[in-house]
């Protein structure tokens, strides 16, 4: 049944808490399954503010608020460049029953215009949480790359204040950076599709990316990434083939995904052994992952190839301790 402005206000204060447990378990859901295809991103998610719901019902007129506002709550994807939008898009289509899909990044006949190049999906969240009418709760997925995003958080402290229009040569100069915001997509694109022209290059680069991309659905605390780098040099020396790791990886990542979950608290970044004695360094570095692997499936070649290497035997020491595998 419809709503009236006041009515829907009085359920978006009673539903929000629902709304935005429902937000958060959709963010991570999808965290989840776009780093496991292999993609960089980051992830955030909330209900709309009370104060917000209620602006928008008059801003709008809306007849029927309740129903019509479908920006209940948000979720935010953020990728590196354009080039990983339409992967993640699949990866959503994938993972949750989508509504609509808003894709305005090349629709026809309007070249000649600057403008936001929104991609947005409309979603079921994740839970199965219905609002009182029993409708199941939707949320908004924004997609973007890091230099859209950027454009848009401080474009819209400006374009939308509440009360005032910009004055036009204030939105022209902000719309006008859009053709930068292209500009620097495409140039990271071509970037990172020219490294992985260089196996020199992408070899240890895409051992790295890969530990952390299913590293990150443990943790997001940053890590060192020069000694990272020195690490991943070694361990490439005990993978045959790369490309056809990384579903290994995935594979012994899911297979013991509980037991590197309690590694990770009892000797990651938060843990106490780390912040009170320092030990366990590896631990939180994403190349931890492989080394678990290796320690689980190649012990004996990891040993040897870390002998003859000029890192710390007992940084080894201390990952098959964790592990529970001896060297």
């Amino acid at each position: 049944m419809s709503l009236t402005a006041d009515e829907a206000f009085q359920r978006y204060q009673q539903e929000r808490t629902r709304i935005e447990e429902a937000a958060k378990a959709t963010g991570a859901y999808l965290f989840h399954c776009i780093t496991r295809k292999g993609i960089t991103c980051e992830v955030t998610s909330r209900a709309k503010e009370v104060s917000s719901f209620k602006t928008k019902i008059y801003r709008k007129g809306y007849t029927d608020p309740w129903k019509q506002i479908t920006d209940k709550a948000g979720v935010r994807i953020v990728v590196p460049h354009r080039g990983l939008l339409d992967p993640a898009l699949e990866v959503i289509k994938r993972c949750l029953d989508v509504v609509e899909v808003q894709d305005d990044r090349d629709t026809p006949g309007h070249e000649d215009r600057l403008r936001y190049p929104r991609l947005h999906v409309q979603a079921i969240m994740v839970g199965g949480e219905k609002d009182p009418d029993g409708c199941p709760y939707q949320c908004e997925i924004q997609l973007r790359t890091e230099a859209v995003d950027l454009w848009s958080r401080m474009s819209h402290k400006l374009l939308y204040k509440p009360g005032a229009s910009p004055p036009a040569d204030v939105s022209r100069s902000l719309y006008r950076l859009i053709a930068l915001v292209e500009l620097y997509d495409l140039e990271v694109e071509r970037g990172v599709e020219a490294m992985a022209q260089h196996p020199e290059l992408a070899h240890g680069n895409r051992l790295l990316d890969l530990a952390e991309h299913v590293y990150r659905t443990f943790t997001e605390h940053p890590y060192s990434r020069d000694l990272s780098q020195d690490v991943v040099d070694v361990l490439s020396q005990t993978i045959d083939d790369d490309t056809a790791y990384g579903e290994k990886l995935l594979e012994f990542t899911e297979r013991f995904r509980e037991r590197l979950e309690r590694n990770y608290a009892d000797y990651g970044p938060t843990s106490a052994h780390f912040l009170q004695h320092g030990r366990y360094l590896l631990a939180s570095q994403p190349e931890s992952l492989i080394i678990f692997e290796r320690l689980n499936n190649a012990r004996f070649r990891l040993k040897r190839t870390w002998d003859r290497s000029h890192l710390p035997e007992s940084m080894l020491a201390d990952m098959a301790e964790i592990w529970g595998n001896g060297l």
